[in-house]
């Protein structure tokens, strides 16, 4: 294959990545707030515990829906937030992905200190133009 065709061809299958990931950046509501309910900072839990996620002044909706003042959960545990917030949040084990609009969950930690944030993804798993992510809080799985 000479070198045109195959410049052609990574952008033929390349384009929909990059539109995906950098085409697809949403604004959040300025006051637009996501929190946990629970568990709280500082909180001890025997594990498997809930974790309930809270959203002020913005609508929860499934991945894939691209609507106006909507995004869905992403938690992350004992991880930094992402680097580049303008890509595509992975999913880890330290990123779970709550895409079916989910507002809690049971989560099973080992023993010891662990923290959790919250970070809100848009139709296409893209943290807004500005991010709407909570405070990180500590807590201890007994």
């Amino acid at each position: 294959m000479n070198r045109i065709a195959i410049t052609l061809l990574s952008a033929v299958v390349l384009a929909p990545v990059a539109a995906l990931a950098d085409g697809h950046m949403s604004a959040a509501p300025a006051n637009a707030e996501v929190y946990f309910v629970q568990p709280m900072d500082g909180d001890t839990v025997q594990s498997p515990f809930t974790v309930v996620f809270g959203l002020r002044n913005m609508g929860v909706a499934p991945a894939g829906i691209d609507k106006d003042g909507t995004g869905h959960h992403h938690l992350l545990i004992d991880t930094e937030l992402p680097s580049d917030m303008s890509q595509p949040l992975p999913a880890t084990d330290q990123v779970k992905h709550f895409g079916g609009g989910q507002t809690e969950t049971e989560l099973e930690l080992p023993a010891g200190e662990h923290t959790l944030q919250l970070l809100l993804g848009n139709h296409a798993h893209v943290p807004h133009s500005e991010p709407v992510v909570s405070e990180r809080i500590t807590i201890t799985v007994e």
